[in-house]
């Protein structure tokens, strides 16, 4: 991967990992090959499912992670939990490096990464009670308890998730989907980890019932300090929930920045094309504001385009575009820690009005309306 010199007026966010923050990642890569032949194998290509990243999560931060279906979302949460190996990268957590670690020595670290999986109906086994799938964390990571204490943290898991820990021995097949995903969230909780990557932990729920889970896990973050990587498409989920939003486009991330001046100054035209499709309390102010509807479709990730990923669907799209990848970088004068990877990046305007935005009031954070 070719990396090119920020241009003037900005500052690289390309850096080293220091150990400051609880999880940092720097170039992360995963290719999956692409092999032709039964007997013969030969690899004829790749799929680029993220090409270079750079984040991090302080202790008890939120970072929501956002972006069209296909762009990489789901695949950096497997990299994180080292469910998937990547192919290239660093990745340190809590201040070691485990990029590569081998999985029989993950288990230290596995006790404070934990995940929320997408669909709450598959990612529970059937034949184990509800008692069952919250213990076993606990009992393959070696936590010493006796047979009743074991069930006795069980049930204290099940409470603070909103269960009945009566329910104990009760089977997924007896709950609703909202439900099943609080079993699931009492899972993660089970071994008191420091991080949780929720990979669109509402997206397959009721409207009403993913404002109940994501208020549960603002709680959740507040009473322990667990950080949160949050995996979603759903803006108006990510605005109430992270406190910093990364965006993401075919394997890239174009623009990082804190949830206010993401949503009310964004930089990078994608970012402007998603947040044109948000709602916004003020009818008036939703017909003067122009819908910005993106030309063609996205491009494939076997073969990205060359340069800036998003010039073809582009309006601002030049030649140094398709010549020059944009480094993700802080524009002079931005907010800090605002950084945009985009060679001519939007100008800010009338600032929208972070209020402005339509939501459920249900998704409000405490104390907050709407």
């Amino acid at each position: 991967m070719s990396i090119t010199q920020p241009i003037p007026g900005q500052t690289t966010a390309e850096q080293p990992p220091t150990g400051e923050n609880l999880l940092e990642v720097r170039g992360l890569h995963k290719h999956f090959p692409i092999r032709q032949g039964i007997v013969f194998q030969r690899q004829i290509g790749a799929v680029h499912a993220v090409d270079g990243i750079d984040f991090s999560v302080g202790a008890g931060q939120s970072l929501g992670l956002v972006g069209e279906s296909g762009c990489g979302k789901s695949t950096t949460g497997r990299l994180i939990t080292r469910l998937l190996e990547p192919t290239a990268g660093t990745i340190v957590f809590d201040g070691e490096d485990i990029s590569h670690k081998a999985a029989a020595k993950m288990r230290d670290a596995r006790r404070s990464l934990q995940m929320i999986f997408q669909d709450p109906y598959s990612s529970l086994n059937p034949r184990h009670t509800v008692g069952t799938i919250v213990e076993t964390p606990m009992r393959l990571n070696g936590i010493n308890r006796p047979p009743q204490g074991h069930k006795k943290r069980a049930q204290e898991l099940l409470e603070t998730v909103g269960l009945n820990p009566e329910h104990y021995n009760r089977y997924p097949n007896e709950f609703s989907g909202g439900q099943r995903q609080r079993i699931g969230i009492a899972r993660a909780l089970a071994l008191r980890p420091k991080l949780i990557v929720a990979d669109e932990p509402v997206s397959a729920l009721d409207v009403s019932i993913q404002a109940q889970v994501v208020n549960l896990l603002q709680d959740l973050q507040r009473e322990f300090g667990i950080a949160f990587v949050f995996i979603a498409h759903d803006l108006a989920v990510v605005r109430h929930f992270s406190e910093r939003v990364a965006v993401m486009y075919l394997g890239k991330i174009v623009e990082v920045a804190d949830r206010e001046t993401l949503y009310t100054r964004p930089r990078h035209p994608y970012t402007h094309a998603l947040l044109s499709a948000v709602p916004e309390a003020d009818p008036d102010a939703t017909e003067r504001r122009e819908r910005i509807r993106l030309a063609g479709d996205v491009p494939s990730p076997i073969d990205p385009p060359s340069g800036c990923r998003f010039r073809t669907r582009c309006w601002k799209a030049q030649d140094q575009c398709a010549a020059q990848e944009p480094p993700l970088v802080r524009i002079e004068g931005n907010a800090e820690g605002h950084l945009t990877a985009c060679h001519f990046p939007e100008e800010p305007t009338v600032e929208a009005r972070e209020e402005d935005i339509v939501l459920d009031p249900a998704l409000a954070p405490h104390g907050e309306t709407t």
